[in-house]
């Protein structure tokens, strides 16, 4: 059984409480939370215990650190587990830099502790379906990746400052996504960016409508779009273009009902969020990282993916502020 403790019970820590609780082989060991009520909270709720979160690293009872901490704790959280020999599942990004997240990675490396990157949109089915028809070769060599994520609306400008802006936050999980489709490591990014969603977001010094071309040395090309606004629901969608044919992920609906009268057919809205959107992909993220636990494997995305996909970040910001591209 292996015993877990939990750094961080806002909204995503919570998900992943509940896939512990889902699964096999595993069982909340305590959680800690800066907010006292919020640990409460899930402590009431999983019967887990309340500690600080350092006690919680240095705790002989826990085999494995969950950091769900906001990213400015990353750093020295992954330090203080990797020293304590745990195991450790670390949601994304790994810092708001590239730099400090590789100086992550040396220790997590010495220490030979496992480490699980939170890139949870590997194991949503249709797109680990995609990819593993990629694969056994379905469309030939890929030529083209089209990523589309939007979000139903902003997040509060107080969220934006402290997030280290769009390419950072949110379409890393993209840049993930583009090096697991692509097959090979991109070498330049060009980045184009604007505020049309709203002006305080601008004022807060980000963006809200952007996308990016990615380019591997072959030239493959990945373009990827992002929005702060879709009034139609969660968007996230992946098309990839081989020598072949065409291997497409579409959104997930509220239902699969749909309606047919004198205007045409009707369908269901898209699922509103990522916690409904993505429910089992977490579920099943978290499982592979106590298979990898529990059977000594290497955990996957690794901390190395969660490097390469920050690289990319830091690199798609550098473009949008000088206006060129720049190479990886």
């Amino acid at each position: 059984m292996i015993s877990i403790g939990l750094l961080g019970c806002g909204r995503i820590g919570q998900v992943h409480a509940r896939s512990i609780a889902r699964l096999q082989g595993a069982r909340l060991t305590a959680v800690a939370d800066a907010v006292p009520a919020a640990a409460e909270a899930l402590a009431e709720t999983s019967g887990a215990d309340i500690r600080q979160a350092d006690a919680i690293i240095a705790a002989p009872d826990i085999d494995a650190i969950i950091i769900a901490t906001p990213t400015s704790l990353h750093f020295d959280q992954i330090h203080a587990a990797a020293a304590a020999g745990k195991a450790i599942f670390c949601e994304k990004p790994i810092d708001l830099s590239s730099d400090r997240a590789a100086q992550c990675a040396a220790v997590v490396t010495t220490s030979g502790v496992p480490f699980f990157t939170a890139f949870n949109r590997r194991f949503d089915p249709g797109f680990s379906r995609l990819r593993s028809e990629l694969a056994d070769g379905a469309i030939g060599n890929v030529e083209m990746v089209i990523i589309t994520s939007r979000d139903p609306s902003p997040p509060p400008v107080s969220y934006i400052k402290q997030s280290g802006g769009l390419f950072r936050d949110m379409m890393i999980h993209d840049f993930d996504m583009a090096r697991f489709l692509l097959g090979e490591e991109p070498v330049s990014v060009h980045a184009v960016g604007s505020c049309l969603v709203d002006p305080t977001i601008g004022a807060a010094g980000d963006v809200d409508t952007a996308a990016v071309t990615l380019t591997t040395a072959s030239g493959k090309i990945c373009i990827i779009n992002n929005s702060r606004r879709a009034t139609y629901g969660y968007d996230q969608r992946v098309e990839v273009h081989g020598a072949a044919g065409m291997l497409r992920a579409a959104n997930h609906l509220e239902h699969t009902v749909e309606r047919a009268g004198a205007d045409g057919f009707t369908s269901a809205p898209n699922k509103h969020f990522f916690l409904e959107r993505y429910e089992a992909a977490y579920l099943a993220e978290m499982e592979a990282f106590l298979n990898a636990v529990s059977s000594g494997g290497t955990p996957s995305p690794s901390i190395q993916d969660g490097v390469a996909a920050q690289r990319i970040a830091d690199a798609a910001a550098l473009s949008l502020a000088e206006g060129r591209t720049v190479s990886l």
